[in-house]
């Protein structure tokens, strides 16, 4: 089954044309050639870019020689207004600090303890979904980051989604998104970090209402500490760690990037990668109902950790899914200093880009690469595959703190809503993907939700 990928650009663009498409659609604004090429170089006015799919390559920027490959500010600028100088925008001493406070509240035994939430999240989601069966087609995406965003809120502040403030948090986040912030002039243009980015007035506002709001909880939960009465969940214990080198905590204006960070990181991108796992389901009615029968088999009405690594189709169609269509679909790298890629010279202050989606869907890595195959994570062939182009959370020093979080709240809440819902594609209303925050469909997935026996 070949589920639905966006046109590559045909011939040439002129300059102009190209940063209008790019700002529309990362993805339909490239040349079919990269999902063969084992490098790309682009030069135009004021951006010489290298795309690279070579995993040697890939591997020497994100795993061999970070600091020399550092987080590029023109990406970093669209998204400042809402992160501020989070832990997904940082660079070198910062970043590094950052990730030592950080790590330790996503460690494998604090996994174990989020696991509850995730689960009252899921049943939550089912129940919702359920009320909504036999009405009209549903627009999953959104469902799907209400979901999302109720487990960040249950796992980081011990709240759901109903909570006022959540709540609030979550539709200044869509009103957000929709301003399409992630591409500004400062993307295309080496500005000075003095100058004005030129975001939206919808962007920013957007923005400090959010920050606005997670100020409230970050403010809350301090004096909660304070107290002695803080709910021991990943907020009190992120903001409780120390550095082990400084001995520091995050102050309030820092944890207000930090949560930033991980609502757009969390949620953002999980509800992108369930979106569409629900609909290959919908296309793959055979491989829906494995997993609706796995998910009987396993999980029982309190479903506990141990449940979680027996969900191995659910996982491996997960897996298929963030190949095909990567939340985040490409990272954008700075030469801090000259570099030769395959005999061509990278001059410092060149961009590198690797692509996760052009990787997942490389056809000199992947056999049948845009087709959509769970059994592949199976064979020799698709695991030898996976270590050459499958990387939706980057790797190396970077490689996302919450990976593993991540692995099992998507298997988890894909089969617990398959194991309750049918989900059915809506023939006139096939969604069209594209790159924005992450990638979503440009005019939703739209399907039909039946119950099941």
């Amino acid at each position: 089954m070949i589920p639905p990928k966006p046109a590559s650009r045909a011939g040439r663009f002129a300059f102009w044309r190209y940063v209008r498409d790019f700002r529309r659609d990362i993805l339909s604004a490239n040349p079919e050639r990269l999902y063969r090429a084992k490098m790309a170089e682009f030069r135009i006015p004021f951006l010489h870019t290298f795309l690279v799919n070579d995993p040697a390559l890939w591997r020497r920027v994100l795993i061999d020689e970070p600091a020399n490959f550092p987080k590029s500010p023109r990406m970093a600028a669209g998204l400042e207004p809402l992160l501020g100088q989070g832990v997904f925008l940082t660079n070198g001493a910062q970043w590094r600090r950052q990730r030592r406070i950080i790590d330790p509240a996503f460690e494998g035994g604090r996994l174990r303890d989020t696991f509850p939430a995730m689960v009252a999240a899921g049943q939550s989601a089912v129940a919702r979904l359920a009320a909504r069966a036999g009405e009209s087609p549903v627009e999953i995406e959104a469902e799907m980051s209400h979901a999302t965003a109720d487990v960040i809120f249950r796992t980081l502040f011990s709240v759901p989604i109903e909570d006022q403030t959540a709540g609030a948090v979550f539709r200044a986040f869509r009103a957000y998104q929709g301003t399409q912030p992630l591409l500004n002039l400062a993307a295309f243009l080496p500005l000075p970090r003095w100058m004005p980015r030129l975001h939206r007035r919808s962007t920013l506002r957007a923005a400090r209402r959010i920050r606005a709001l997670i100020g409230d909880l970050v403010a809350a939960r301090r004096q909660a500490i304070a107290e002695g009465r803080a709910p021991d969940d990943l907020a009190t214990k992120i903001m409780t760690t120390r550095d082990p080198q400084t001995g520091e905590t995050f102050g309030d204006a820092e944890m207000i990037d930090q949560v930033a960070v991980f609502f757009l990181a969390g949620h953002e991108t999980s509800a992108s990668a369930l979106g569409w796992a629900l609909y290959v389901l919908a296309l793959d009615p055979e491989t829906q109902e494995a997993i609706a029968e796995e998910a009987d088999a396993v999980l029982g009405e309190a479903p506990d950790f141990a449940d979680a690594s027996r969900l191995k189709l659910a996982r491996d169609v997960f897996r298929e899914v963030l190949r095909l269509y990567p939340p985040v679909p490409m990272m954008v790298r700075e030469a801090a200093c000259p570099a030769t890629f395959r005999g061509r010279s990278v001059e410092a202050g060149a961009q590198v880009v690797v692509s996760p989606w052009h990787l997942g869907r490389h056809g000199g890595i992947w056999r049948d690469a845009d087709a959509f195959c769970p059994a592949r994570w199976s064979t020799p062939e698709g695991k030898a595959a996976a270590r050459e182009g499958f990387i939706p959370f980057s790797a190396g020093p970077r490689v996302c703190t919450g990976a593993g979080f991540a692995m099992i709240e998507g298997p988890l809440l894909l089969a617990l809503l398959v194991r309750r819902l049918v989900f059915r594609p809506v023939a006139d209303r096939p969604p069209r993907p594209v790159a924005q925050l992450t990638v979503r469909s440009a005019e939703g997935i739209w399907l039909k939700i039946g119950l099941r026996r």
